[in-house]
Order: structure tokens, then C-alpha cells, then sequence
């Protein structure tokens, strides 16, 4: 894992982890104060952990504020404000009387940790951050195959950036493409199809996942990277598609033809090939697993 003070990937791979944050907050043994279902943290509690002083927390929320933000800072006022200060006011001595009072909630406070280069406090918990995030893993795992692929140190970035290229992909089709809502199921099939050669639920049966299981959460990272370029290319080729025809949407016809061109590209040929052959390969080897359409990519793996 990269250093956590530089790299917003791995930052937020940890906190969009509710286990692993779920674990990391009873290491810490921080409750705060309990508000509408979240523990809360003025910034002078904030400071106080760290190791700091008030105008440091300032400094990097004037650097960082949308990230910390998304995590979960918020500013309380008004009638929240109001509610926040009638639970616990009698715990507050900074800003009662202010109109407004910037609050973190755990995710927030501990990316904060993650991004203070200066707190030794923050330093030390960088350093345990792994090794819970690992052993969050391990527990999940126990034993079971299915998530073997999650011990590979590049899956985390996969899997990190594939929310984003998805959304971009769902939203092509939304706009872009005149058909019923099973074209989302109908081409995400198509992409694994041309990559993997089985559609999502043979994909599930053969690896006996349950209904409420992701098929993304068992990938290796090479099928991950090679599903989100899929999917953003498509998004762009789409939307290219769609401004040429005078903001007219295109019909199944013309998307299945540019799927074609696309995944018939000599660009992606080799990757095609890395992906398949290190799925066949591993489901074999790790999980006992034989991928029947992609047999030759096992069987020419150990020639």
C-alpha cells in the first residue's frame, strides 16, 4: 500500500470498507458522541487526538475539504445545530454560542489521520491501518476461495475504481441508447462475453456464489482493469456516437456494431489474452475451478 499522506486511491479504498473502518474505530476504542446513528467529534476533540492545535485541522481542511467532506465532515446549523448542542452542549466549550459548528463523523476523523504528515499520533495509526485492513480481509476470507483474489495487493486499486467506471458506462446507456432497463444486464453480459466468455450468471454458478453475491468482488484485478476500459471506452464511443447522429439515440443494432469493432480491436488483444489465461490459471490452481470456455488458456498455460 502506497503512503496514505499522497494517495487519495488507497485512502478511500479504506473508508468505502465498512468492516475494515468498523474495526479500525474499536482499535482505537473511540466512541464520541452518539448523533442520529453516527459517533460525532468536535474539531477540538479532533485536535486533541492528534496531537495538535486547531489551526493545523484548519490547514488541511482548506486543502482537502471535498475529500473530507465525502467522508463524512459536516457543518452543523440551525436546528441541528440546535439538537446537536440540547444532547451535548454540557460537553462542548468551543463555539457554543457560534452559529455554526464544523463536526466529524468517524470516517471523516480517520482521514483525517490519514492525511496529517505532522501528527506522530496520526503516524502510528498509519502504520496499524494495513495490518487491520489485512486482517479484515483474512476474517472475510475464512477459508473461503471465492475471495481469494482479494489477497492480491492490486485488487484494491481495481476494485476501488470500478464504481466509477460502471456509473459512467449505466449512464451511457441511459442516455445514449433507446432500449427497455434490461439493456444494463443485457450489456454488461456482452462485455463479460468478449472478455471471460460466460455471461454474469453462469459466471456466479460455476462459482457457486449466492444471489446477494458481487461477481466483481471475486475478479482478479487484470479482469477488473480490463472490464472498466471496457466500460469507460464504450461510455466515450457511445456519446460520440450519439453528438454524430444529431442527439438522436442509438438503437441496439448500432451499439452490437460498435461492440463488435470494439472488442475485435488488435489494442486489446493481448490484454484479452493476460486476462483470460490468468483466470483460467488461478480458478484452477486456487480455487479448484475449471472455467470450461476457457480451457485452452489453461491448457496452453502449462505446456
Amino acid at each position: 500500500m502506497k503512503d496514505l499522506t499522497i494517495s487519495a486511491i488507497d485512502r478511500q479504498n479504506i473508508l468505502n470498507n465498512k468492516n475494515a473502518v468498523n474495526d479500525i474505530q474499536k482499535y482505537l476504542g473511540i466512541d464520541g458522541m452518539l448523533f442520529e446513528g453516527e459517533y460525532r467529534y468536535t474539531k477540538k476533540q479532533v485536535a486533541e487526538f492528534y496531537q495538535i492545535d486547531s489551526s493545523t485541522i484548519e490547514r488541511y481542511f482548506l486543502k482537502n475539504e471535498n475529500e473530507l467532506k465525502h467522508n463524512g465532515y459536516v457543518i452543523f446549523k440551525g436546528k441541528k445545530l440546535k439538537d446537536f448542542k440540547t444532547q451535548f452542549g454540557w460537553l462542548l466549550d468551543e463555539g457554543t454560542k457560534a452559529p455554526q459548528l464544523g463536526i466529524f463523523n468517524f470516517r471523516a476523523f480517520l482521514n483525517l489521520g490519514m492525511l496529517l504528515s505532522e501528527s506522530k499520533k496520526a503516524k502510528a495509526l498509519r502504520s496499524a491501518i494495513l495490518d487491520i485492513v489485512l486482517d479484515t480481509l483474512n476474517k472475510k476470507l475464512g477459508g473461503n476461495t471465492k475471495y481469494i483474489n482479494q489477497r492480491d495487493d492490486e485488487f484494491f486499486l481495481s476494485i476501488i475504481k470500478e464504481p466509477k467506471y460502471r456509473k459512467e458506462f449505466t449512464k451511457a446507456l441511459k442516455d445514449y441508447l433507446s432500449m427497455g432497463n434490461y439493456k444494463y444486464a443485457y450489456y454488461t453480459d456482452k462485455i463479460y462475453t468478449a472478455i471471460f466468455k460466460e455471461k454474469a450468471n453462469e459466471y456466479k454458478q460455476i462459482l457457486k456464489l449466492k444471489k446477494n453475491e458481487n461477481v466483481r468482488d471475486t475478479m482478479y484485478s487484470e479482469v477488473l482493469n480490463l472490464i472498466a476500459s471496457f466500460e469507460t471506452g464504450l461510455a466515450n464511443k457511445m456519446k460520440t456516437e450519439f453528438k454524430k447522429k444529431g442527439n438522436l439515440k442509438l438503437i441496439p443494432d448500432e451499439l452490437d456494431n460498435i461492440f463488435t469493432e470494439f472488442s475485435n480491436d488488435p489494442l486489446y488483444k493481448p490484454l484479452l489474452e493476460n486476462a483470460r489465461t490468468k483466470m483460467a490459471s488461478r480458478d484452477y490452481g486456487l480455487r479448484d475451478i475449471i472455467h470450461a470456455n476457457l480451457e485452452e488458456y489453461f491448457t496452453n498455460n502449462i505446456k
